[in-house]
This record gives structure tokens, C-alpha cells and sequence, in this order.
């Protein structure tokens, strides 16, 4: 995620050692935040509907973004234009996070931050589709490579997909979407009106769809410190990886965001008993190598772009 998307640019000046060790902390900040959002989002489950927990998780953003736009002066740079896209933009990062709150006490943890991995891939579909990038012979062949990592991830031996499978694979799909609008708005937007109109939205998108019934649940002492913890997990992982990609490239950064997979195996197995799938490991690896491969051939070329799903 997380993350939450945000535009992970490829910067090709040679790296120094200390960059890379600075950017290995700002990394482990981003994964540890990861983890403790899908931590606490399983918590979560059974106390509060996805789109209650995505209403108060906004509302803790709001607090956050204002609290540090504030001390920092940057919330001068809010303004209405490119509205739409704006809207667009957290619409779809607001089905996909739902999605991937939904999924994560229906599956292994494994399995969601597998799928979650296959945000470039589709990202770099949506770009041949909609933006006019060329699908070059190794886009094409690291879509193929990321796809068949996505069926070992998906063990096309059993004999159905579950719910939560399809709901973290479309997660993905949304993340991926996401991606795509926040690139059109990086070249204009600053990240504080980006993550302001983030929030703001999500909350009132929140607060239409968790309250369509009249009733929404208010936290209790049980829920409110799991949901401060998602609140500030989310903001807090991009901002670590965002930080990272200031001192060291992409293709420095990505494999140590990867880390997060063997980690969430490891909390899987000791919190929630989740037993060791090697299938969706491997694929998830698979699905690595596919992104890994189309970040060196672009970072060759000139900047570009590498992302992280969840924010």
C-alpha cells in the first residue's frame, strides 16, 4: 500500500553507498506501515464495514494533512483546478482500497500483498490503452511473465477462486487506474493538494456509502486505536517511500519494498496460524521479476515511472 498510489520516478544518476542505506530506512519505515495497516484492518473485520473504516480512516487523514499543511505552509497550494480528475482519481483509489480491506481477512496475507504487486503490470496495460505508450517487446513479455505469476499466486488447481482473491486482484486493477490519473496531475499538482483532495473526498465518499443505511458505528475503545493506526499507516508508508526515491532509483528502492512479502508470510504464520504457500511465494517473485525487469529497460532509456499499489 499500501499504498495507499503514488508516482515512483526512476531516477538514473549514479548512487552511493550512504543513499542507499538512507533509503533502506526510509524503505523499512514504509514496509513496517504497510504491515501494520493489514494488521489492524483484520482487526477491524467484524467491527466496522469497509466503508466505515475507510470513512474514519479519511477523517484521521483530513486531520493529519491540515495538522502538517499547516505547520509547513503548503496548504496555500490547494486550488479546484483539474477538479475532475481529482474525483476520478479517488474514486477509483476508493473502490480499490475497499476492495483490498475487504480481502484481507478472506485470504492469506501472502495472497494480497501478492496480487497487490501487480499493480505495474496493469499500469503499464493502461498506458498502452489510454496514454499512447508504446508496448514494447519487454513490456509485452514482463505483462506475460507478470500474468503468470498472477495464476500461481491464484493456484488455478483449486477448484475455485474465492471471493477474496477477486476482490484483491481487483484492488490492483484500481490501484493501477489510480496511478495512471496521478500521473496526468504530478507535472501541475503538488503532493499536498493531491493528498488534501485524497482525504477530503474519500471522507465524503465514506461518509455517502457507510451511511446510506442511516446509521454508521462510531468507534470504541476496541477500534479507535486500530483505526488512528490505519489512519497514519497509510499517509505514513508513501511518504517513506516517496522519501526513498529522493536519494536512490527505482530499481534500488523496488527490491526493498518487495521485502514486505516475506514479512507479511512471517506475520501471517504467527499471528492467524496462515499456513506457508510456496505457490503464490513463488509467484509473487515471478510477478517481482516482471516489474523489475520493465523498471531496468526504462531506467536505461530516461525517467520514468515504478509504483507501489496501496495508499
Amino acid at each position: 500500500m499500501t499504498t495507499e498510489t503514488l508516482i515512483l520516478r526512476i531516477m538514473t544518476q549514479p548512487t552511493q553507498r550512504p543513499a542507499i542505506l538512507t533509503a533502506a530506512l526510509w524503505m523499512s519505515g514504509s514496509i513496517v506501515s504497510f504491515t501494520l495497516m493489514a494488521i489492524a484492518g483484520r482487526s477491524l473485520a467484524g467491527h466496522l464495514d469497509t466503508f466505515e473504516l475507510m470513512f474514519w480512516r479519511s477523517i484521521i487523514g483530513v486531520i493529519i494533512v491540515l495538522t502538517i499543511g499547516s505547520a509547513v505552509g503548503t496548504l496555500k497550494q490547494v486550488n479546484t483546478r483539474d477538479f475532475r480528475k481529482h474525483v476520478l482519481r479517488n474514486l477509483a483509489h476508493f473502490i480499490g482500497q475497499n476492495l483490498w480491506f475487504f480481502a484481507l481477512p478472506l485470504i492469506p496475507l501472502a495472497q494480497v500483498f501478492a496480487l497487490e504487486f501487480t499493480v505495474p503490470v496493469w499500469v503499464m496495460i493502461f498506458a498502452a490503452l489510454f496514454l499512447g505508450e508504446k508496448m514494447t517487446p519487454t513490456r509485452l513479455f514482463s505483462v506475460a511473465l507478470g500474468f503468470s505469476g498472477i495464476l500461481l499466486v491464484a493456484r488455478p488447481d483449486t477448484a475455485t477462486i474465492s471471493a477474496g482473491f477477486i476482490a484483491a486482484a481487483l484492488a490492483a486493477v484500481a490501484f493501477a487506474a489510480t496511478t495512471i490519473l496521478t500521473k496526468q496531475m504530478t507535472s501541475r499538482d503538488s503532493i499536498t493538494k493531491i493528498m488534501f483532495w485524497l482525504v477530503v473526498m474519500q471522507a465524503v465518499f465514506g461518509l455517502v456509502t457507510a451511511g446510506y443505511d442511516g446509521h454508521i458505528t462510531l468507534p470504541s475503545a476496541q477500534t479507535a486505536p486500530w483505526l488512528i493506526l490505519v489512519g497514519i499507516c497509510g499517509l505514513l508508508a508513501h511518504f517513506c517511500i516517496a522519501r526513498a526515491l529522493t536519494v536512490a532509483p527505482a530499481m534500488i528502492v523496488s527490491p526493498i519494498d518487495f521485502a514486505r512479502l516475506p514479512i507479511i508470510v512471517v506475520v501471517g504464520i504467527i499471528l492467524y496460524d496462515e499456513p506457508l504457500q510456496w505457490t503464490a511465494i513463488i509467484g509473487a517473485v515471478i510477478i517481482f521479476a516482471a516489474n523489475y525487469l520493465n523498471i531496468i529497460t526504462e531506467s536505461r532509456k530516461k525517467p520514468g515511472l515504478g509504483v507501489s499499489g496501496n495508499v
